[in-house]
């Protein structure tokens, strides 16, 4: 068990959840933050409650662990975003080379927010789902990023912040085979069940691996996945 608190950056999503879950099997004490910033996917704000609700009746053991939950109005960064994560448009490429569900300054935003209720509460270790392997074509999801954050905004507090990524240099099988580790089939069907990853905000289909349109690029790195790792339990 690690010393200190814990701050989980939670959307409600397939790697938050797992981060939460991983956070908890590390930390005396956790408490997570979201953040409404005018996403399409709105749905997933009410999958966060759904899977909170689940964790503290599934698993005693971390209920007691699992602390306040944090909710950030973030609505000016849809307003001056031009993307297909915070408006109705198609989901493509950009000339720039990346995806137009890039969102420019998210990730920044939120740790450097989650950092400022990180002080006033003392939780110095934030953890975050980032993942450089599956989403490469984020700038704000690659380990070099994440670090040089971690030391500015370190600097610019006046006081030492530790971000941890569990999963940034796991694919979507590995984050599958992460989430059966620390809790078994009961974590594994709350990601199932409970979280939501598609950018559409698609929760009227169900598959294999969960919920969503089974088209857009999330659903697609969840579905491939989950089938790659699936293919394993079978063995």
């Amino acid at each position: 068990m690690r010393s200190g608190h814990a701050l989980v950056l939670f959307s409600g999503g397939q790697d938050s959840t797992t981060c939460l879950a991983w956070a908890l099997s590390q930390f005396a004490q956790v408490e997570t933050i979201g953040f409404d910033y005018g996403q399409r996917h709105h749905v997933e704000l009410q999958a966060r409650h759904a899977v909170l609700d689940a964790m503290r009746a599934q698993f005693p053991q971390w209920s007691s662990k699992l602390g306040d939950d944090h909710m950030l109005d973030l609505s000016v960064l849809g307003h001056i975003s031009d993307t297909a994560l915070t408006s109705e448009t198609e989901i493509q490429m950009t000339a720039a080379g990346l995806p137009n569900t890039f969102v420019p300054g998210r990730n920044l935003l939120f740790f450097q927010l989650a950092a400022a209720v990180g002080y006033r509460r003392g939780l110095h270790t934030l953890v975050g789902g980032m993942c450089e392997t599956d989403f490469s074509g984020y700038p704000d999801c690659r380990d070099d990023t994440l670090k040089a954050l971690q030391v500015a905004v370190s600097l610019g507090m006046g006081q030492r912040f530790t971000f941890e990524t569990p999963l940034m240099w796991l694919d979507k099988s590995q984050t599958w085979d992460l989430a059966r580790t620390l809790g078994g089939d009961a974590l594994v069907d709350i990601v199932l069940e409970q979280s939501h990853t598609c950018y559409h905000g698609v929760r009227e289909e169900r598959h294999a691996w969960g919920y969503g349109c089974g088209t857009c690029p999330a659903c697609a790195l969840r579905k491939a996945g989950f089938e790659r790792w699936n293919a394993t339990q079978a063995r």
